[in-house]
C-alpha cells in the first residue's frame, strides 16, 4: 500500500493600508511512498504563485503577466533536495503509526464548455475532478460512445485547503448538432467509475421563429384591446 503525505506551512504576512489585513501564505509539500511523485507549491490567499518542476528541475512561476512576480532564487535548490527527505520522513510516520489505513476521499466531477458553445466552431470541454484523495485518478473521454483520445490534455494535482485534491482533463472539440460527450473518472474511493454527459442544446430556428411571431402576435392583440377598451371608455362618456 501507498502512503501519501502533506505538509502546509501557514505564514501570515500583514500590510497596512485602511486597516490591517492579514494574507496567508500556504506551502504545500506532498509526496508517495516507493515514488517519485513530490509536489511543491506556493500559495497567497489561495492563488498559486510557482510550483516545482521535479521531472525538469525547474521552478514554473504561475502568476499572471499584469502581476509583478516574487521571486524565489534559493526555492528550487531547498525543494530539491527535500524531495527526498520528504520520502524518508513518511516512510518513518509509517513505520511509527503502525501502517494505519490510509484515508480515503472519493472524488466529485463535472463537465462544461470553456467558451460560449457555436455550431461548427472549435471549443474546449473541461472536465472538472475535486476533493478526492489520495492521487492519482484516470479520466477517460468518449464522443458518441466512442473513447477519444486525440485532443485530451490532464493538468497535474492542485491542493485543496482540507489536503484533498483537484485536477482537470481537457478535450478539444468542434460541437456539431446531436454530439454527446462524456468524462468518466476512476479512483481507488470509487466502487464504480463515475460518468458525467456533456450534449450540445441547439434550439431549432424555426421554433425560434414561431416563438417570436407569437410573441409578436401576443403584444399586438393586447396593444388593440387596449386601444378597442380606450375608445369605449370615452365613448361611453360622450354619451
Amino acid at each position: 500500500m501507498k502512503y501519501s503525505i502533506f505538509t502546509a506551512v501557514l505564514l501570515g504576512a500583514f500590510c497596512v493600508l485602511a486597516k490591517v489585513e492579514a494574507h496567508i501564505d500556504i506551502w504545500y509539500a506532498a509526496c508517495v511512498t516507493n515514488d517519485t511523485n513530490t509536489e511543491d507549491e506556493l500559495q497567497l490567499d489561495g492563488d498559486e504563485l510557482f510550483y516545482t518542476d521535479f521531472k525538469n528541475k525547474d521552478l514554473v512561476y504561475t502568476q499572471p503577466d499584469f502581476v509583478d512576480k516574487i521571486i524565489f532564487p534559493t526555492w528550487l535548490q531547498s525543494a530539491l533536495g527535500q524531495q527526498q527527505v520528504c520520502i524518508n520522513n513518511l516512510n518513518v510516520a509509517v513505520i511509527s503509526e503502525k501502517n494505519p489505513p490510509e484515508e480515503v476521499d472519493s472524488p466529485q466531477s463535472t463537465i462544461y464548455p470553456r467558451n460560449k458553445v457555436v455550431l461548427g466552431r472549435s471549443n474546449t470541454l473541461i472536465c472538472f475532478v475535486n476533493n478526492f484523495h489520495p492521487p492519482p485518478i484516470k479520466v477517460k473521454w468518449t464522443k458518441n460512445d466512442v473513447e477519444v483520445k486525440e485532443g485530451v490534455t490532464l493538468s497535474r494535482y492542485y491542493p485543496n485547503r482540507d489536503f484533498t485534491l483537484h485536477q482537470m482533463s481537457t478535450l478539444s472539440i468542434v460541437p456539431e448538432e446531436g454530439d454527446i460527450y462524456s468524462c468518466t473518472v476512476e479512483h481507488k474511493g470509487l466502487q464504480e467509475p463515475l460518468t458525467r454527459m456533456w450534449e450540445l442544446e441547439v434550439q431549432n430556428q424555426s421554433n425560434m421563429g414561431a416563438t417570436a411571431f407569437c410573441g409578436i402576435g401576443l403584444t399586438l392583440g393586447l396593444l388593440g384591446v387596449g386601444v378597442g377598451t380606450f375608445f369605449l371608455i370615452k365613448g361611453n362618456h360622450c354619451n
